[in-house]
């Protein structure tokens, strides 16, 4: 007779007691960086277009690539609302904070991308002002680059907390030339790809956080 013996999971000492990682809680980090890939991979190659496309934009190769834009964002952002229902944050509050800015940023871009007959990326670079409705998609990757720089420590994401507003309201205030504009761009999708890649080979455990942390804040909240 063979006798099979079934693993207990780990169990863990966190600051307000024990806990346990269950395959629930890794399938959800596992979606967390799977959406965050996705968006940075759709970030990536709709900054390549954004870049590289050929001039003018009249030509056949321009109007394919800014009109790719559209469905490449529309992945982006479903990806980063993904991302946002499985972060692991402390702070609930925070957490619905980052919800909401993404909701509002989402509303934003389907109100420029069907009120308006340009292509939606015509729209946003032409009328800087859109930035303060699609603004807050961005505020909500944002507050995930600050939360991973923050927990983690990663030099990418402590830059990108800083980049990103700085391109996105040098753009709105006309303060940045384009070349300026460029390079902030190029800079950010790289390093959204190099952090959506470290987070592929990260252990997952440390992505859970401490589970007695979550449960002590629930029941202080009841």
């Amino acid at each position: 007779m063979t006798t099979q013996t079934i693993s207990s999971p780990a169990v863990y000492q966190g600051q307000f007691g024990e806990f346990t990682i269950t395959q629930s809680d890794r399938q959800s980090v596992i979606i967390y960086r799977t959406g965050l890939m996705i968006a940075a991979l759709c970030f990536a190659i709709g900054s390549g277009l954004v870049l590289f496309y050929p001039q003018p934009a009249a030509m056949p190769a321009a109007s394919f690539a800014i009109a790719s834009l559209t469905p490449l964002y529309t992945c982006f952002s479903i990806a980063l609302g993904v991302s946002l229902l499985t972060i692991h944050i402390y702070m609930a509050f925070l957490h619905r904070i980052l919800q909401l800015f993404w909701i509002i940023g989402s509303i934003c871009a389907f109100i420029f991308g069907h009120g308006d007959s340009q292509a939606f990326a015509i729209t946003i670079y032409n009328q800087p002002l859109t930035i303060l409705g699609i603004g807050f998609t961005f505020a909500a990757l944002t507050g995930i680059f600050f939360k991973e720089g923050f927990c983690f420590h990663r030099l990418e994401t402590k830059i990108l907390t800083s980049l990103v507003p700085l391109l996105l309201l040098g753009h709105l205030t006309g303060i940045l030339s384009t070349p300026a504009e460029q390079v902030l761009l190029a800079t950010w999708a790289i390093l959204f790809l190099i952090f959506a890649i470290r987070k592929v080979i990260q252990a997952i455990p440390p992505d859970i956080g401490d589970k007695s942390v979550f449960d002590y804040l629930k029941n202080r909240r009841c």
